[in-house]
């Protein structure tokens, strides 16, 4: 494996100079810059992060907690959470935790013990005793009783925006479908908008929850579908469970938009390559992902944030469903 001194020995030039290049500090001729890159390309010469953070005494890299790869919302929230690292030279640490609240105690201790710069977190359990206020923080969507910002978009008004929507596409027996946390989630302020703009306008509606997570996803439409046939719209708490639901109620014949209408929220459909299109709530995921991040910086720079919780606004997105 190469060495930096290889690297310097190849680029003609001093292991301080090949050390600015690396941490970007210090002033370094663009001609000596380029020769150096050069030579770190040509020997696919990898800096020794961890032995770097050590002699730093500063770490350049953030971890991002998140519940699951593979759900489309945060997959593009972590798309952009690391593209805005990498402009500021950071790096990015993922970790999956699956949901599993063990999983997110053991990446949470691993993460205190290597000295990350700080971590972005996303999760719906309750692992409040676990958080350090050693790491500077940021969640997105949850509240923690201690000193930690959170990121969230205007889940309450997504709610009443989407009741209205139902509303004007001709529904009149709305129903909000979802599922309840362990612990006081952000996301659950969806529901409270849906049912205050319901009560507001004079609509019946319909609250359908079962606990989060839902183990039992056939048993859970279905029952939905047995018991309120006479639905004419629904709000679902995601997209995937909207989605999940047209599936489901198109077996039994059930026609979207013709018989009910569907919204869904976050907004992860963004190509025509989807049938149908699903109308939603869309929230500004770059632009929660990189104010997660700047927020992030503020907290590793020490300094002292003007709120506890920011709120980025949401719009309604037209799609085939409603």
């Amino acid at each position: 494996m190469p060495s930096i001194r290889d690297v310097a020995n190849l680029a003609g030039v001093a292991v301080g100079t090949v050390s600015r290049v690396i941490n970007n500090s210090g002033s370094v001729k663009p001609a000596t810059r380029r020769k150096v890159e050069e030579a770190i390309q040509q020997l696919n010469y990898i800096p020794n992060e961890i032995a770097r953070n050590f002699k730093m005494r500063k770490s350049k890299m953030v971890a991002l907690l998140l519940p699951s790869i593979w759900n489309p919302f945060f997959s593009e929230l972590a798309y952009y959470i690391e593209d805005e690292l990498d402009r500021e030279g950071f790096k990015l640490m993922l970790c999956n935790s699956g949901g599993k609240p063990e999983k997110e105690l053991y990446y949470l201790d691993m993460l205190q013990q290597n000295k990350v710069a700080g971590i972005v977190g996303i999760t719906y359990n309750d692992i409040e005793n676990n958080i350090s206020n050693n790491i500077p923080i940021v969640s997105i969507d949850r509240h923690f009783t201690k000193n930690i910002t959170c990121v969230t978009s205007d889940n309450y008004e997504g709610g009443r925006l989407a009741l209205r929507e139902l509303v004007k596409a001709g529904s009149r027996k709305p129903a909000f479908l979802g599922s309840v946390t362990s612990v006081f989630s952000e996301t659950m302020k969806r529901k409270e908008g849906f049912i205050d703009e319901a009560k507001s306008l004079g609509i019946n509606y319909t609250i359908f929850e079962k606990p989060d997570p839902v183990l039992d996803e056939e048993a859970y439409f279905t029952e939905f579908l047995n018991d309120y046939r006479d639905i004419d719209g629904v709000f679902a708490i995601t997209d995937m469970f909207a989605a999940q639901f047209i599936e489901r109620a198109s077996k039994l014949g059930i026609r979207v938009p013709q018989d009910v209408k569907v919204i869904g929220y976050d907004g992860i459909q963004n190509h025509s390559f989807f049938h149908p299109i699903l109308s939603t709530i869309r929230q500004p995921v770059e632009d929660m992902a990189r104010m997660t991040i700047k927020l992030l910086f503020k907290k590793i720079e020490g300094e002292t944030l003007e709120k506890d919780v920011y709120r980025l606004p949401v719009i309604f997105r037209q799609g085939e469903t409603t």
